[in-house]
């Protein structure tokens, strides 16, 4: 009997991934208002996850609590999120390679959001996002049970983040940048 040494990784395969390549150059210059960064956040404790969406010019954070990691349930959180903003805002998503994004495209021809997906391995192509998680993760350390958190405490860490001045926004918070430009719908 042979004892296997390592193991096989199969990864589930995200259909029609666009490539971090041929996103927009502009998105990089952070000129204009509507690029977003998302990923997920775990606990190890509960199957209970969170969502973050980053915008890269202002920075502004939307946090969602979700009953578990799943493709529905991002999509769903993504959608109902971004709708709510101006078309403007919705202009670009980059994830990663996570099979929580797998129904990309259902958000796309929702909302008209175009996904893109950074190279594996490669957190630096979401910096922003990536960053943003570390803040959140000051109020929710790793080992946090995402289930005992409440729908409200989830929205005062948003708030706190998004109150909070930015160097790189001269000082100004994102909430005040991102206002200049949002004007959320009914």
């Amino acid at each position: 009997m042979h004892k296997s040494i390592g193991r096989k990784v199969r990864k589930a395969k995200i259909p029609n991934r666009v490539p971090i390549d041929v996103r927009p150059k502009s998105v990089e210059s952070r000129r204009y208002y509507g690029h977003w960064e998302g990923d997920s956040l775990i606990s190890r404790k509960s199957p209970v996850a969170l969502n973050s969406l980053t915008e890269r010019k202002s920075r502004l954070l939307l946090l969602t609590k979700l009953k578990r990691k799943g493709a529905e349930e991002t999509k769903d959180a993504v959608i109902r999120r971004l709708y709510a903003l101006p078309a403007p805002m919705r202009r670009t998503l980059t994830l990663d390679n996570g099979t929580e994004n797998a129904q990309h495209e259902e958000i796309t021809s929702e909302i008209g959001l175009k996904c893109y997906f950074a190279h594996p391995y490669a957190s630096w192509q979401r910096g922003t996002n990536e960053h943003i998680n570390g803040l959140v993760r000051w109020y929710l350390p790793k080992g946090t049970d995402f289930s005992k958190i409440s729908e409200e405490q989830i929205a005062q860490i948003e708030s706190l983040i998004n109150n909070r001045p930015r160097k790189c926004l001269g000082f100004k918070t994102p909430l005040e940048v991102a206002s200049s430009c949002v004007a959320v719908r009914d």
